[in-house]
């Protein structure tokens, strides 16, 4: 089992900056790989970053390309999703995930979720 906690979140303005922290607990020798995804109401789940637990190989959704970073300790017991240059349209529930097996852009990849954090940008 692998237990995921997101903080982190809150209510920014566009063009403000916001970094979520995710503390993995458990058996994360078991982790291939982390990520970040959002949803928001009437919306399905969107991926957002991943990064490969051994390698620190990262990927991106198109939509947060370039302003968005994610990033883990050298332990791989928190991972971060650094924000910049928010915008209205990024406003959603953010969860933290573990794959065991893929570095993915697929919820379905994705063993283990957390809770989620809100995060709100007004325009």
């Amino acid at each position: 089992q692998v237990h995921l906690v997101e903080s982190g979140g809150g209510l920014v303005q566009a063009g403000d900056s916001l970094k979520l922290s995710c503390v993995v607990s458990g058996r994360t020798s078991t982790m291939y790989a982390m990520g970040w995804f959002r949803q928001s109401p009437g919306k399905e789940r969107e991926f957002v970053a991943a990064v490969r637990r051994s390698t620190s190989s990262t990927f991106y959704g198109d939509s947060v390309k370039g302003r968005f970073t994610i990033s883990k300790d050298g332990a791989a017991s928190t991972v971060y999703l650094q924000m910049n240059s928010l915008k209205p349209e990024d406003t959603a529930v953010y969860y933290c995930a573990v794959s065991l097996n893929y570095l993915s852009a697929m919820a379905s990849s994705y063993a283990y979720w957390g809770q989620g954090t809100q995060v709100t940008v007004s325009s």
